[in-house]
């Protein structure tokens, strides 16, 4: 899997938390037949840890909330030969600290701007830090738009990464301009994975609630070496070389490349 550097990894698509800039508001309320929430089975997590190269970035998320997990502690122990990272909304940081601490290497805190509960989020992160002291997780506050008070973030141990607004519904309407990258090619593209609960594979976590830019599933008796020299890939980055990302239905409406800006 020449190239590989990142797979997201849903194992949960469960959420605590209605922000308002979510993709999950719209399909709940257009699509409810696809929003049959839940948990990635276990037996799935450890078949994807056994195919994995050593080293790649694992982020265990993608539209759920990761600490609602059952076996998050199992889980993260199964990637000890990568680097592990999740983000979250920080609701549960304090019960599963046990489980987090010592047990991956970036923790990502998602504070949001317009976030009434911005106040209590913050309040539980700092009780955490108290509680792991200088042992890992490293932290990263990653402020979504015009977040109230940022200097209190940028005062945590940690980094803070600011990070531009789009539409809740898509990977469109910036409040900024995305940022393209020099050779023209979306990165994600180049170099990603995501799994969703179910198994099914895509080259990105943009929101696709029709699964156009799926590869393959990996209950069907595909590997992760499969689907990453498919011939559904190699013919999107074809295409994408081309500067036809328009042939591919995702492709066409996203405005990501790959390349998050502040």
């Amino acid at each position: 899997m020449n190239g590989l550097s990142t797979i997201n990894i849903e194992l949960t698509s469960r959420c605590n938390k209605a922000c308002w800039c979510c993709g999950r508001r719209k399909m709940e309320k257009q699509h409810p037949e696809l929003c049959d929430w839940g948990d990635m089975e276990f037996a799935l997590v450890q078949r994807i840890a056994d195919q994995l190269p050593d080293s790649v970035v694992v982020q265990l998320h993608w539209n759920g909330e990761t600490l609602l997990y059952p076996q998050l502690g199992d889980a993260l122990r199964l990637f000890d030969r990568n680097i592990r990272c999740l983000n979250t909304n920080a609701k549960l940081l304090l019960e599963r600290a046990d489980d987090i601490i010592g047990n991956l290497e970036t923790i990502t805190i998602s504070v949001i701007e317009k976030d009434p509960e911005g106040q209590a989020q913050y309040e539980i992160v700092r009780a955490f830090l108290e509680k792991k002291g200088n042992e890992k997780p490293h932290m990263v506050y990653r402020l979504l738009g015009e977040v109230e008070e940022p200097e209190r973030w940028q005062a945590l141990p940690g980094i803070c990464a600011r990070r531009i607004l789009h539409a809740p519904e898509g990977s469109f309407k910036y409040k900024k301009e995305p940022t393209v990258p020099e050779i023209g090619i979306c990165l994600d593209l180049l170099h990603h994975f995501a799994i969703d609960r179910y198994g099914n594979v895509s080259p990105c976590v943009r929101y696709d609630p029709h699964g156009m830019a799926r590869l393959g599933n990996l209950n069907n008796g595909n590997s992760l070496h499969d689907l990453w020299n498919c011939k559904r890939r190699r013919a999107m980055i074809r295409d994408h070389i081309q500067n036809r990302r328009d042939k591919w239905g995702l492709c066409k409406t996203c405005e990501f490349w790959g390349v998050p800006k502040s």
